[in-house]
């Protein structure tokens, strides 16, 4: 109970200490008061869903499925708390590297789109997707799953909550000065907030797939290089409000 409580306040922490900077940062400021209603009711859903609705069937319906599919194997895995970490930061980033790929797809890039439809890089904007985006991701079944067979999941919740915090940072535009020590140590091996904001460039969105680490994108050749941010952030996109909260079911 006691680290899933951290977990909780260290992710809604950051998520308000990103917001804070964000409203106390003049150009953040700006992109908050040219918002459109239409963002801020997209922004707004994708955060509660991930937020609110996410963990609750990761608790629950998925859970369940679990103890339904695996009656016995409930706290099967005995693990070092740095190995289950270790699971939880880095093999399970190199899954979600494939899954986000796998979005990028034809068969799947009109779903993903609205998350792209993001114009200016922002925390509030870190979940836009249709309400059902979610299910297709890999941190939804994977995270239960692991929780489930899990004899002590305190490695592993740690790296869940680390890698979501990563997830709010590299979503705003809260970067690390290139001229630093901390961004010459950092930038070699984790995604920055510049390299993922170069994913969401309309030229350059078939790269930095990676969440964590930039191994990944390295060593498949989908990494793009640039200690700045990219001028022109998301893409054009014709649906209208109730089709990108429903799309395609819409």
């Amino acid at each position: 109970m006691g680290i899933q409580y951290f977990s909780q306040v260290l992710i809604f922490g950051s998520f308000i200490g990103l917001l804070g900077w964000t409203i106390t940062n003049q150009v953040g400021r700006t992109q908050l008061q040219v918002k459109s209603r239409e963002d801020w009711l997209l922004d707004g859903t994708g955060l509660t869903i991930q937020g609110i609705l996410i963990p609750l069937l990761q608790a629950t319906l998925v859970y369940w499925l679990y103890q339904y599919l695996l009656p016995i194997q409930q706290g099967y895995l005995k693990l070092p708390l740095i190995l289950a970490f270790v699971i939880s930061f880095v093999v399970i980033d190199y899954l979600y590297y494939w899954n986000h790929r796998l979005l990028h797809t034809k068969l799947l890039w009109k779903v993903h789109q609205v998350h792209h439809t993001v114009t200016q890089m922002d925390v509030l904007g870190t979940s836009r997707n249709t309400l059902w985006t979610s299910l297709l991701i890999v941190y939804l079944w994977i995270h239960t799953l692991f929780l489930y067979l899990l004899a002590d999941p305190t490695g592993y919740l740690l790296g869940v909550s680390l890698t979501s915090t990563l997830d709010l940072w590299r979503h705003s535009r809260l970067i690390i000065p290139a001229n630093t020590k901390l961004y010459q140590f950092l930038s070699p091996w984790l995604i920055l907030p510049q390299d993922h904001a170069w994913h969401h460039c309309c030229k350059i969105h078939n790269y930095n797939y990676g969440a964590n680490l930039k191994i990944w994108d390295k060593l498949h050749g989908t990494y793009y290089k640039s200690k700045n941010m990219p001028s022109i952030i998301g893409i054009p996109s014709s649906l209208n409000l109730f089709q990108k909260l429903f799309f395609p079911f819409s």
